[in-house]
C-alpha cells in the first residue's frame, strides 16, 4: 500500500495584506465618526471631502486634499468655501425655515439647496396677476418683507444673490405687453427686486435673470406641471455661482 503524503502545515494568523486593508478601514471609519460626531457639519465642505475618495469602490484611489488644482472638480481647495461662509448658509436655511413656515404649509414658498445655493421658491400664481408681471401687492408684500430681512441679515453682507423668473411653457399674447415668456419672466424678478429695495435690501448684492420656460421643475403637460413651474427663485449664491 503506497504511503500517503504528509499535508504540509499551515502558517497561522491572516495574511499581511488583510492586516493593512484592516487598519485602513478602521481609520475610514474612525475618520468619518469623528467627522459626524463634530458640532456642525457644512454641506459643502462634507462634498468636498466625499470627492476625496472617489473610486474607492473599484481600488483606483481618491484625490489628495491640498492646496492646489483639483482637476475633477475645477477648483482649488483654497477657493471652497470656507467653515464660516458654509455656516452663513446653514444658518439662513434655518432662518428661512423658520422665518416661512405658514408659507411652507400653503406651499406658497418652498425651500430647497442646490448646486447654485439656497433657494427660495416663491409660486408665482401667489404673487402675481395671471399672465402679468404686476405684482399682487396686498397679497406677498408679508413675503417679500420676511426676504428682505433674511437677505438682510449680518452674516449675509458679503452674500451675492440671484432673482432668477421662471414661467410654464404656454405662450403670451404675442400682441400685449410681454410678447414672450422671455420678458414676463424677466420683468417679474425685476419687480420682485424693487419691492425687496423698498423694504430694505442692498440692489448692489443682487442679479436678475429670466429663464422663460427652459429651466422646468415638473411636466408642462398638466395644469399642476405648469403651476409649479411658474416661480420666483430668490438663490442665496454659492461661490461658486457668483
Amino acid at each position: 500500500m503506497p504511503r500517503q503524503k504528509k499535508c504540509p502545515k499551515c502558517e497561522e494568523g491572516a495574511p499581511a495584506w488583510l492586516l493593512t486593508y484592516g487598519d485602513m478601514t478602521t481609520l475610514l471609519l474612525t475618520f468619518f465618526v469623528l467627522m459626524f460626531t463634530t458640532a456642525e457639519v457644512d454641506g459643502s465642505e462634507l462634498r468636498m471631502i466625499l470627492a476625496a475618495f472617489q473610486g474607492l469602490g473599484s481600488f483606483r484611489g481618491g484625490n489628495t486634499l491640498q492646496v492646489g488644482k483639483l482637476a475633477e472638480m475645477g477648483h482649488t481647495v483654497m477657493a471652497l468655501p470656507s467653515r464660516e461662509r458654509g455656516s452663513a448658509l446653514d444658518k439662513a436655511r434655518r432662518t428661512a425655515i423658520s422665518t416661512f413656515q405658514p408659507e411652507l404649509k400653503t406651499k406658497k414658498v418652498r425651500i430647497k439647496e442646490d448646486e447654485r445655493g439656497l433657494v427660495i421658491s416663491l409660486a408665482a400664481d401667489s404673487f402675481f396677476r395671471p399672465a402679468s408681471a404686476e405684482i399682487n401687492i396686498e397679497e406677498s408684500r408679508g413675503v417679500l418683507q420676511k426676504a428682505s430681512a433674511l437677505l438682510s441679515a449680518a452674516e449675509l453682507s458679503n452674500r451675492k444673490f440671484r432673482i432668477e423668473g421662471h414661467t410654464d411653457s404656454v405662450p403670451t399674447d404675442s400682441k400685449g405687453e410681454w410678447p414672450t415668456n422671455w420678458e414676463l419672466s424677466a420683468d417679474r424678478a425685476v419687480n420682485v427686486l424693487h419691492y425687496l429695495v423698498d423694504f430694505g435690501v442692498n440692489e448692489r448684492q443682487f442679479q436678475v435673470a429670466g429663464f422663460a420656460d427652459t429651466v422646468p421643475l415638473a411636466s408642462n403637460d398638466t395644469p399642476e406641471g405648469r403651476a409649479y413651474n411658474r416661480r420666483i427663485d430668490i438663490i442665496i449664491l454659492t461661490e461658486g455661482h457668483l
